[in-house]
């Protein structure tokens, strides 16, 4: 598989300095499947580099939630990022360094994105994006 066989979004991802590392060092590790790793290497490649308080407010981040459209079935799922320690499922919050939070972060609103998880590669499109805070059900 080469880079070409990669789908990227068009635009590149925005992260903050802190998450771009995490996510390197997460590569590093060699944790991902072979497609992801390609994929977020490419991503992290031409990715836009920040100060957290610089990152846009329809950008996927740590303490966003995301809704998001799974293209092939058609089904939203609402997630609600954190970090690793706060994750917690009685709390509905989920890890940027799960599979679906390493995907979306960096991208907007609006964004397309495929990501391989444990049943074949998936596509999503970000419907929306707020803070957790910002969240009226």
């Amino acid at each position: 598989m080469n880079e070409q066989q990669i789908k990227t979004n068009q635009n590149p991802i925005i992260l903050s300095r802190g998450i771009f590392d995490l996510l390197k060092i997460y590569v590093n590790k060699k944790k991902l499947s072979r497609h992801n790793e390609m994929k977020l290497e490419i991503e992290l490649k031409y990715a836009k580099q920040v100060l957290r308080k610089d990152i846009p407010d329809t950008v996927v981040d740590i303490n966003k939630s995301v809704k998001v459209k799974e293209i092939e079935s058609g089904k939203q799922f609402t997630y609600h990022l954190v970090s690793p320690q706060r994750a917690k499922r009685k709390n509905n919050t989920i890890s940027i360094l799960s599979p679906i939070g390493i995907a979306m972060l960096g991208y907007k609103e609006g964004a397309r994105l495929d990501w391989e998880m444990p049943e074949g590669v998936k596509s999503y499109e970000i419907l929306t994006v707020s803070k957790i805070g910002d969240l009226v059900s």
